[in-house]
């Protein structure tokens, strides 16, 4: 756990952008931007270093869907749909999935997927209960399996209440290369993207390059 986790400002998307990008891309609302984003990216430069990225939303209608809202699915959570395209640093609508999607068979998963839970299931209008019990229920098995499997799952949010003046979130990592503990270093979502980019040797996007990764709670180096 970390204990020292922080959000970047309100409302949501500009965080999510952060987490993917490294930048906020000028975007300081929940409105979607002007135009399809052609910034440096993590599914991008995965994908151009010979990896794989899919974001699984629950609730997102069909595979590449470009609306806004869909019953409790919100695009504002789901920065991969600003880069779906076919210009600089875009990637193909394939990368944009539902959650229904996410496979049965770990082996399965791409290098590296996010997953965003619904409006209610994400604790954003619903209870912090329905939220555990949401992820237990679809993420028990894959938390064990990855504790055996080298593989390696992040649980973070996207900001804290308007009230709480620091933006402290939640931040857990657990896997097999995970040394259990509690963990005080500050870190923010570019640090997570920073740690991601280095664990697989590829460009820093935005201001990631500028953040430290995370390094202290790994049994063993990348």
């Amino acid at each position: 756990m970390f204990n020292n986790s922080h959000a970047f400002g309100q409302p949501s998307q500009p965080n999510y952008f952060e987490i993917f990008s490294g930048s906020n891309q000028g975007i300081t609302s929940n409105d979607r931007p002007p135009a399809s984003l052609t910034t440096p990216n993590l599914a991008y430069s995965l994908m151009s270093n010979g990896y794989t990225f899919i974001t699984y939303s629950e609730g997102l209608p069909q595979t590449g869907f470009d609306g806004d809202i869909s019953g409790l699915y919100v695009r504002k959570h789901n920065p991969v749909a600003n880069w779906m395209g076919f210009g600089e640093n875009q990637v193909d609508s394939a990368t944009n999935q539902p959650f229904t999607h996410f496979p049965e068979n770990f082996d399965d998963l791409p290098t590296v997927c996010y997953v965003i839970p619904d409006l209610v299931n994400s604790m954003h209008d619903g209870s912090i209960k329905t939220g555990d019990d949401w992820l237990k229920t679809h993420f028990k098995e894959y938390i064990n399996w990855a504790k055996s499997n080298n593989s390696l799952f992040i649980l973070t949010f996207d900001e804290s209440s308007y009230s709480s003046g620091t933006n402290l979130i939640t931040t857990f990592i657990t896997g097999r290369n995970v040394k259990q503990g509690i963990y005080s270093e500050y870190i923010d979502h570019r640090a997570i993207l920073r740690t991601l980019e280095d664990i697989y040797k590829l460009p820093h996007a935005g201001n990631s390059v500028n953040s430290t990764p995370i390094t202290n709670c790994w049994k063993f180096d990348f």
